[in-house]
């Protein structure tokens, strides 16, 4: 607690992303490993004048669950919950799992079964519509680990990142934004990729530190049968316990007809978790400066500078296109030189080559203006 930086992360994510007013309430979950960040925002929620609510989880424990669950089970947890979570006026959820791959023994119709009748019910339905969530991670072991890095230097890097100038980031998003929302034709260009989409009539939305610490990306969904091409991933994807390398996804009037990747079982079962499973919910840019390398979580990973990424499944209320799923995945390409590089053109214009703006209105979105 006398650390000043765990501190300031509080203050922030108090007074800016969950922007808690007196007399508001806010629930707070995560684990025994994150209760020092807990312990902080709940003074500072109390310092503000609101109701912290906590609610404490663990992996082996979640997995015991999960092991067992069935349609009833999930449908009465989302009951309980519900009252909670509508009545919340803000949401905090802190990750920090000390073994990532604690579900991977878990069969995948057991965890569609949770997410389609408690995860989608409470976290989209009510906490994603509502929009006053953010999002992060605790700095640990395991983590530190994936990212192939000492603790100490982890965790340096995790506050760098966390508590870096969003409100200067947010003003750089700005020209990308308004040029999302006038272009029609998108085409991507890669090793193994060609892939082309309209965004016609679409919104774009800025992430700038209020729905997930670290941020670093403007998001918008194409048009739900526009996409057609093929596209490889290029940075892994840790999901529901599985790393899946080299995702080569092909599409045919915006729906998936052709896929593979290192956990190509797993994969299809995803894919076939729904009929919009199959579809893009989400394309986004990613343009945090301090995140130049995958460390397997996607909170991190899809802010990379340089990278672009798809979402799988659900489109988002705010730039909505029409796709529902109870998946959302989000797959990162990373167009920098040491991953093959990339274009991404706007209209018939290139707007960005090998991960860098060339775009004059939006040079100040590339690293060395946002550092």
């Amino acid at each position: 607690m006398r650390d000043e930086r765990v501190l300031k992360l509080a203050h922030n994510l108090i007074t800016r992303s969950a922007n808690l007013q007196k007399g508001q309430s806010i629930i707070i979950e995560g684990t025994h490993e994150s209760r020092d960040l807990i312990i902080a925002l709940v003074r500072k929620t109390y310092e503000v004048g609101g109701y912290p609510f906590v609610r404490l989880s663990e992996d082996r424990i979640g997995r015991e669950v999960l092991m067992g669950v069935t349609p009833e089970y999930s449908k009465l947890a989302a009951k309980y919950a519900k009252p909670l979570f509508e009545e919340a006026d803000a949401y905090i959820g802190i990750g920090a799992a000390t073994n990532v791959f604690e579900t991977a023994d878990v069969p995948a119709e057991k965890k569609n079964i949770h997410s389609k009748h408690y995860g989608r019910p409470i976290h989209i339905d009510i906490r994603v519509a509502k929009g006053t969530w953010t999002i992060l991670r605790w700095p640990n072991p395991s983590m530190a680990q994936l990212a192939k890095t000492s603790q100490e230097a982890f965790e340096d890097f995790y506050f760098d990142v966390c508590n870096l100038d969003y409100g200067k980031m947010e003003r750089a998003m700005q020209p990308l934004k308004e040029l999302i929302e006038k272009t029609d034709q998108v085409r991507i260009i890669a090793p193994d990729t060609d892939l082309t989409f309209s965004l016609k009539g679409q919104k774009a939305v800025i992430c700038s530190g209020l729905h997930n610490i670290p941020d670093g990306e403007i998001f918008t969904s194409p048009v739900r049968e526009s996409v057609n091409g093929t596209i490889r991933f290029n940075i892994p994807s840790l999901h529901k316990g599985h790393v899946h390398e080299n995702v080569v996804l092909k599409f045919k009037d915006g729906r998936v007809i052709n896929h593979d990747s290192t956990c190509c079982d797993a994969l299809t079962n995803e894919l076939d978790a729904d009929e919009g499973a199959r579809y893009i919910g989400e394309f986004a840019f990613g343009v945090n400066p301090y995140i130049t390398k995958s460390m397997y979580d996607t909170l991190f990973d899809e802010k990379m500078g340089g990278s672009i990424h798809f979402a799988l499944g659900n489109c988002y209320d705010d730039a909505p296109n029409g796709n529902k799923s109870q998946l959302h995945w989000d797959i990162i390409q990373s167009h920098l030189p040491e991953f093959g590089g990339g274009e991404v053109w706007f209209d018939g214009v290139l707007i960005r080559k090998n991960g860098l703006f060339v775009h004059g209105d939006l040079i100040p979105l590339n690293p060395e203006h946002l550092k």
